[in-house]
Parts: C-alpha cells; structure tokens; sequence
C-alpha cells in the first residue's frame, strides 16, 4: 500500500512554547529538568498530533534544543576544544549552548544559512587529527519516548557525508578525508536503533541537491555501504530536499539503501529519472506537499502526480511526504481565529499538511471515498483563489512593466559619488555606525501589545516611541558614534513591519518559524500584487534626525529580503513580486531623501540565501535580484549615501552580483569567521565602502576592545583606511542595552585606536 509519511516537524511549539523555555533557562529563571519537560512535552505532542492525520511514517529525532545540525556535532564529538568537553562523558547541554551562543568565557561557533531557506545552522569544525565518539543517546531516548506512547517512529539522522560537507575544516584540508572516522559512530547509532526495535531510518543527505565532485559520490557509496549492512532488520531511506539530484541522482538511487526521498514541489521534472533509477524493491518517496510555502496544495493535480509513480512503481513502493522537513512551516492554521476568511481557506500550515498527505495517500491507494471530502474542498479553493478579484492589480502590473534600464543605475559611478558624499557627511577615517535596531526590551514589547490590543491610543504609542528613539539618540551621542539610526522600536519585525504597510500581505497571529535558536520569525504572506498606499518609516526618520546633527540612517529592508523572508505566492514568477516590491520601496527611497535623510540602508542579507542551489540557475537569479536592489537604490542624488547589509552567508561565489548592487557602503558579518569572509571583498578589489563587523551580535559577552581592533587591523592590512566602516555584525534587536553599551563603547574606542594608527602611519 502507499504509505503516508513526513520528514520533520517544526519543534517550536504552537505558541512558541520552546522559545520561552529556552530563554527561561539561559536567564536562569528555570531549571535545567524544566527546559528538558517543556521538550518532552513539545515531542509527545507532535508525535499524537502526527498520528492523529494516520500517518504511517512518523519522524523521531528531528527536535532540538537548538538546530540539528549542532545536535549532530554534539552527537558525535564534535567539540572544538574552546568549549571545555572532557572527551569522556556524553556533552552536557550549556556546552551544547555554548556552542551556538557563547558565553562569558568563549564566543559562539560560526552559523550560516541552511542552504536557500532562512533557518540557520551552526558550522561544524573539523581539523586533520580530528576525533569522532559517540557522545550523546538523544537519537535513541527519542525513539524509546515514542515507543512508550506505543509509536514505532522513523528516526532521522543528517547523513555522514551532508555532516561533513556542511562543516569546515580549520586546518586546511578536506572534510571528506575525515569519512573513515566518522562512520564508526553512525554505525554504533543505526546498531542501537536496531536493538531499540526501530525498523526504518531516514538518513538526510540534503547536500546532494548542490553541484558535487566525483569525491563526494564515492563518500556517498563508500558510506552507505557499509551502513546498509548494519542489521538486515533495518532500512534505510536517503532523504534529499531543496532540489533535483541532478547528475547526482543515479549515484543516489545506486545506493543498497530500502529507499530515497526526492522533492517533487522544487524539483518535478525529476520523477521520470528517479522512476528509471530506482530498483523494482527501492521505495521512492514523493515530495508532493510543500514544507516551504503554505499553500494549500492542490490535491486533484497532485495526485496525478502520484498515480503516475504508483503506475510505474507498484504501490507497496511508493511513500507519499512534504517535500521536505515542516520545520519551515508555522505548526497550526487552527490557531488562527482572526485571519482572514477567503485567504485563510487557501492556506494550510504543518498540521494541514500532514492531513494533505494522507489524503493523497489514501486516494493513490484507491480510497478515495474515504477522502473525497478533503478534495472538494482543495477543488473549492483552488478555483476560489484562481478568480480572486483581490489577487490583482493592474494599476502595480502596468507600473512593473513600465521599469526602464535608466531606472536601475545611479546618476552618477562611485567615484564620483564617494567624493559628493564625503563633503556632505564629514566623516572621520573608520566611520562608526550600528547595522539598525537597538534592543527590544521588555518595556517596547509591552506597550506594543498594549497599542495592538487598544489598552493605549495611537498618540500614546507614538509618544512613547518618540521617547524611546530620544532615548537612542541621546545613548548614540555619548557613546561617539558617527552615523546614527533610530533604533527601531516602532518595528516588530524587519520584514512584517514593511509588509504591513504594504498592500498584497495578509498576517497571522501565530505564524511562527524558526530563524535559529529561540529566534523565530512569523513571515507575512503575499497573497496579490504589492503596492505602497503611503510613506512607511519617512515620519520617524525624520523625528530621530531632528534630535541631532549627525548623520541618520533611514533604515529599510530590501525587497529581495523581502521576498524570501515571506510566504510568497507561487501563481506568478518570484521575479515579478520581487519588481513590485521594489518600486513600493524606490518611493520610500525618494521621499526619505526629500525628507532630509542623507543615508539609507537598504538591508539585504537574503539575497545569498536566496540563491538557487544549482550553478546552472544563478545566472537569470542574480539578474533580476540584483536588479530589484538597484530599482529600490537608484532614484536618489550622487550626496545621498546608500547602504546595505548581508550577514551569515559565503561571498565567494556571488561577489561579483554583490558588486553590481553598486551600494556605496556594505556591511557583512566578519566575526565569528575571523574576517575570513572579507577575502571575497578583498581579492575581487571591491572598489566601495565596507563595513566588516567587528563583533557577534548574538553572544552575550561583552567583546573587549583589542579583539575588535584585532580584527580592524587584519582588515586594514587588505583594505584603505578610508574604504573601512566599524559595526557590530548585524542588529541589536535581541540584545540587552548593559552590553549593547558596553560593545559599543569598545567598538568606539577600536575605531579611535585605529584613527590614531593612520595618521601615525602618515
């Protein structure tokens, strides 16, 4: 029979019952067995909710109390030796804390994006002599909960190979080399997995949807083969997501694993290969419901989809899943009592999912009277949505196809403009400025449910933001810093709070997804065309600069950014949404500089997330992203300074693209790496400004100043002095302000050092 199965499911909680917990604990105002009974909880009712929808393949081991792919350096001993482990007992969980967030003592390991999405992971390190011990059971204590609860589930591990490749080795070298080494622990973990009674594990090998060398398919065989043969009760199935397997899907499918999970939502053409590879006793499962988006899925077109592999494949071969982990979906729709009606009818969230897949289970394996319910109304909704009248606006298409190449380039080259923009701003060598938001305290996020719920008026909220952003200026002013922002207490989130704004965007309650840690973000979703009724942050741009003489930034979020941090509709190319985006914030662009505003920074830290994973697609990606920048930027004078901002991502191979945005000032996260990702900058020659981050805004240690002019002076040995900015990585939003001032301080302090430094030098 075809069987109904899921891949991961989002561990947060309903109503973000983890992130309490989590920052509960880090403040020491719970205990360590309270943190571990809040997870307990989290996972038994994942697992009911998850056997409610009848799915015959239920996950185990996709919770965390951070992200996974830290859980598996913890798991297999993986422990740089900063953090103080032992190498002996199994690694307690503030050194697996310590890892992702610092400490006092010791900074945090480097996170990036996990491939195109927004969640981030935490970077493996590995080194030549490295060692690799089973160093935790949480895999195993996992599938034992389930058990109790009288389900037998299917644990998921990331796959040995993906492990290494996401990891970095700090030596030189490559991680490859480390495979011999590792796949012992993996053995050990597949043997008690076995023992504990479990009969299927799902092994994650996402990275196979990326371009490889022959190097690493030979790992992939070379490790799968010898996992194959751990017990001869278990199977395994290879998981892959995000993509096509591509030129790597034979090597996949040619694994001796009981079966392989391809994406069919991001990748359909790839079936009819997959069909062709797969051995006659080799399940495929179908990745038929989106876990990136949601959409309600089209049940009627999809199934389709499934009786064509059932016809080709035999149903007893055929397993049907989200396309990949529902990690990147908020958990329940029926939380939402107050969305809107007709949209919330095309919507369906990790729960519904689960559902749609049972349904196209159960109609593939022929019962379709026992779900045809569950397709009437996926018929309903897709017509409903398909003639919506509140989908479209012409007067936003005429405007897209109106954009001329004049309105994508700047009146005048940099060279020009840098020397317009240095007599307008006078600013010193090392210029010191912050990335945008000051902490969010308690006191803001207060009055902010006070004004949502009408407690307060509009004019009280306003006149507490008012104090509020004073209260910024007047902190920026003793600290000495040279380019101010405002501090954006006005704002929930970077990209909701444009959205709100905007038309197109509807918004959830409880729309939550995890970003990393206990960071989460609830994104809007675009749902029509996307326009600009008025001016969104001119007012309180306007308000901060009237406090000071120095320069204020105008801080905006750009429309790339935008894009890939919403639920964006699928009924029209991503590249069109991105170009109405665009001319809504070129108009907010215009009217800040007639507003008096000398710079703005137009964040865009999504554009390298939102690269597609295969080579071969950059090109048309790139053009129209970079594109979409330069609408938003390029309406103002040579004077107005632009900047922007990307953090958490790899250069290298976009820096070209990067350059293209012709931003006169950028900004990128260079601290956990060590300025390791200012070499992109430095051997392209990047002609403009650049702001390396001097510290991690995400660890709570106060950094000293010589470490930031540690890292000032290993960019000021590949940059001018005076193509140099000091920031902090990224914002301060989650900070507290005792050591948002005390950073600062010190970072003011390095810019001097360095100042005096140059003009010793001359």
């Amino acid at each position: 029979m075809v069987l109904a199965t899921n891949l991961g499911f989002p561990r947060i909680g309903a109503k973000r019952e983890l992130k309490k917990a989590l920052e509960s604990y880090w403040s020491k105002g719970i205990s360590k067995d309270e943190l571990y009974k809040v997870g307990a909880e989290l996972r038994r009712i994942n697992w009911q909710m998850q056997l409610d929808a009848d799915l015959d393949h239920i996950p185990s081991n996709d919770f965390t109390y951070y992200d996974h792919v830290l859980a598996t350096a913890v798991l297999v001993g993986a422990v740089p030796a900063r953090y103080g482990w032992d190498g002996k007992s199994n690694v307690d969980i503030d050194t697996f804390f310590a890892m992702a967030r610092g400490n006092e003592k010791v900074g945090a390991m480097e996170m990036t994006k996990w491939f195109d999405t927004n969640y981030h992971y935490i970077v493996p390190e590995f080194s030549k002599d490295q060692a690799f011990k089973l160093s935790g059971d949480r895999p195993m204590v996992a599938f034992e909960e389930a058990k109790d609860m009288g389900i037998t589930t299917r644990p998921v591990l990331l796959g040995p190979v993906s492990f290494l490749l996401l990891g970095k080795m700090k030596d030189g070298g490559d991680a490859l080399t480390l495979l011999d080494k590792l796949l012992p622990v993996y053995e050990q973990i597949l043997g008690k997995l076995a023992a504990a009674g479990a009969e299927w594990v799902q092994i994650d090998e996402p990275c196979f949807v990326l371009d490889q060398p022959n190097a690493a398919r030979d790992a992939l065989k070379k490790a799968y083969d010898r996992l194959s043969k751990v017990s001869p009760k278990l199977k395994l199935l290879v998981a892959t997501y995000f993509d096509e397997l591509g030129d790597n899907l034979e090597a996949v499918f040619g694994l001796p694993v009981a079966g392989v999970h391809i994406d069919l939502v991001r990748a359909p053409q790839q079936l009819d290969a997959a069909l062709k590879a797969a051995r006659k006793d080799q399940v495929i499962s179908l990745g038929v419901v989106d876990g990136r988006n949601i959409w309600r899925n089209n049940l009627s077109e999809t199934l389709k989809i499934v009786q064509k592999a059932v016809k080709a494949h035999g149903k007893d071969y055929i397993f049907v899943a989200p396309s990949c982990s529902l990690l990147h979906t908020p958990v329940d729709l029926d939380s939402e009592k107050s969305l809107d009606g007709e949209v919330k009818t095309w919507l369906a969230f990790a729960k519904q999912k689960l559902h749609e897949v049972a349904a196209l289970a159960e109609a593939a394996d022929g019962e379709m009277n026992e779900v045809k319910e569950a397709f009437r109304e996926s018929d309903s909704a897709a017509a409903d949505r398909k003639v919506s009248r509140r989908i479209h606006n012409q007067q936003v298409k005429d405007r897209a196809k109106a954009v001329t190449a004049a309105m994508l380039n700047r009146k005048s080259a940099f060279d020009k403009r840098i020397v317009a923009q240095r007599k307008a701003l006078n600013l010193p060598l090392f210029p010191t400025t912050t990335i945008g938001s000051f902490p969010q305290t308690p006191e803001i996020r207060h009055h902010r449910a006070e004004f949502k719920s009408g407690k307060i008026t509009e004019a009280q909220y306003n006149d507490f933001l008012k104090k509020e952003i004073k209260n910024c200026v007047e902190i920026q002013e003793d600290l000495g810093i040279d380019v101010f922002v405002h501090g954006e207490a006005e704002r929930n989130d970077m990209v909701e709070y444009f959205g709100e704004q905007m038309s197109g965007y509807i918004f959830t309650k409880f729309g939550w997804v995890q970003s990393y840690g206990s960071r989460y973000v609830k994104p809007p979703i675009i749902f029509g065309d996307v326009a600009r009724p008025k001016p969104m942050t001119v007012e309180w741009s306007k308000y901060a600069q009237s406090l000071t003489k120095r320069p204020m930034k105008g801080m905006l979020t750009g429309p790339v950014t935008i894009l890939q941090w919403s639920f964006v509709r699928d009924d029209q190319p991503r590249s069109e949404t991105a170009k109405q985006i665009a001319l809504a914030l070129r108009d907010e662009v215009t009217d800040l500089e007639k507003a008096g505003i000398k710079v703005i920074q137009i964040d865009e830290p999504a554009v390298r997330e939102g690269l597609p994973l295969r080579q071969k697609n950059w090109k048309d990606y790139l053009r129209w992203a970079v594109d979409a920048f330069r609408i938003t930027a390029s309406g103002v004078k040579d004077e107005t300074q632009i900047h922007t901002h990307m953090c958490y991502a790899e250069f290298n191979d976009i820096i070209e693209a990067v350059a293209e945005l012709d931003a006169d000032v950028i900004s990128i996260e260079t601290s956990r790496s060590q300025m390791e990702l200012l070499d992109a900058f430095v051997d392209f020659k990047y002609p403009n400004e650049i702001g390396p981050g001097v510290y991690d805004i995400h660890s709570p240690r106060v950094v000293p100043q010589s470490e930031m002019e540690a890292l000032l002076k290993k960019a000021a040995k590949v940059l001018k002095a005076d193509q140099i900015w000091v920031n902090p990585d990224c914002g301060l939003k989650t900070r507290k302000w005792e050591e948002t001032k005390q950073c600062l301080r010190n970072m003011v302090g390095a810019a001097k050092s360095m100042r005096g430094l140059a003009v010793a030098a001359e």
